[in-house]
């Protein structure tokens, strides 16, 4: 699936599931900007794709601030002529009981998650539609989107509320050609899981290897992660899928963990 020279934003890029989604972007022709709030590690990721800087950038970016957002994506459009694929991506995990959820906690998983969506998503539909050639919009959602887990109020609440926004964003897009969808991940190994396990262990009383087994990966046909490589893949074929066809869903890459 070739995406020769379109201008690709993934957020959260400087790890993980957005920088694999970085590099096989780029590595299909794509310009890519690593939008991360560590610009440091966003800077050191572009270099690793292209050190001569002429397709790949690092942007400093929290993408809960207005002010950021906005001057992230200008300075993209800027430096590489447009922008024709967002990937919000952005996102972190803080999980306790629900009687117990921390007030300032909820706000800033919300804000991460869906003021980040907004921000980036209005700030890119803007240039999208100004350049009059189309676009995709991805957002990173996850099995929780789908269905609710222990311990993650807030972070099933906001992945639910990306598909509301996706389906928005896909019935306005239509007409200037912009896609929409939502990819759903079941648990894929990144740090951000890692750091789950011992947190859900203490909290639910039991090993890590049972939360493993027990809680992340019981509804799985295979006992097996999703892995980073699984959900880039999707990313480009969602990416490159060249009609309104595909828009307004949802997909769901878990191992079988929830069937739609």
């Amino acid at each position: 699936m070739s995406m020769q020279n379109k201008v690709a934003v993934i957020t959260g890029a400087a790890s993980g599931i957005g920088k694999n989604i970085a590099k096989v972007f780029f590595d299909n022709g794509a310009k890519v900007a690593i939008a991360d709030l560590d610009f440091k590690a966003a800077e050191a990721v572009a270099r690793e794709l292209d050190r001569s800087g002429e397709r790949a950038m690092g942007v400093a970016m929290d993408v809960t601030s207005e002010a950021q957002v906005e001057a992230g994506i200008a300075a993209v459009a800027a430096q590489f002529g447009g922008i024709d694929i967002l990937v919000s991506n952005a996102g972190i995990q803080i999980v306790a009981p629900m009687e117990s959820y921390d007030f300032a906690n909820w706000k800033k998983m919300l804000a991460i998650h869906l003021d980040g969506a907004f921000l980036t998503t209005r700030a890119c539909l803007k240039l999208m539609y100004a350049k009059g050639s189309g676009g995709s919009v991805i957002y990173m959602g996850s099995v929780h989107s789908k269905e609710a887990s222990m311990l993650k109020a807030p972070y099933v609440t906001a992945k639910h509320g990306l598909i509301g926004l996706c389906k928005v964003v896909a019935k306005e897009g239509a007409a200037h050609g912009v896609r929409a969808n939502v990819i759903c991940p079941g648990f894929v190994r990144t740090p951000l899981v890692e750091k789950q396990i011992p947190e859900q262990a203490k909290a639910l009383g039991i090993s890590e290897e049972a939360v493993i087994k027990n809680v992340m990966l019981k509804e799985t046909v295979d006992g097996e992660f999703t892995t980073v490589d699984d959900v880039a893949q999707t990313a480009l074929f969602l990416a490159s899928f060249p009609s309104n066809a595909l828009t307004g869903q949802s997909i769901v890459v878990s191992h079988g963990w929830f069937m739609q």
